[in-house]
């Protein structure tokens, strides 16, 4: 049984992945934007600032989670890429990005089942 003090350390797991994951919008909306334009520096700013709150929250999380639980969950962050791929740039998702993305998610929750 998971207790309450350890369902908080996972949500903080996935909480940060969610923000990691904010990064490579970023990186790809800097990416179309001219070089040191407005809307460049903005994002390049908000990139920096979401990958220095990752930084910051990720330490205090692996002081509290297996280590290899934790760099498991990282793989998390495909299939959020997936996720904002279709959802802000309108990419494709395939048959076989739907297969990986399960087997993230096996991969994980055997991982994370064998560190209890």
């Amino acid at each position: 049984m998971i207790t309450k003090s350890r369902f908080k350390d996972y949500l903080a797991l996935h909480g940060i992945m969610f923000v990691y994951s904010l990064v490579t919008i970023t990186s790809k909306l800097a990416s179309a934007s001219p070089f040191f334009s407005r809307q460049f520096i903005l994002y390049f700013f908000l990139l920096n600032l979401l990958a220095a709150i990752y930084a910051i929250v990720w330490q205090q999380v692996i002081k509290r989670i297996p280590l290899n639980t934790a760099y498991s969950t990282k793989s998390i962050g495909i299939i959020w890429g997936v996720l904002w791929g279709r959802l802000f740039f309108m990419e494709k998702i395939t048959p076989w990005m739907i297969l990986g993305c399960f087997i993230i998610i096996i991969g994980i929750i055997l991982v994370v089942n064998a560190d209890e």
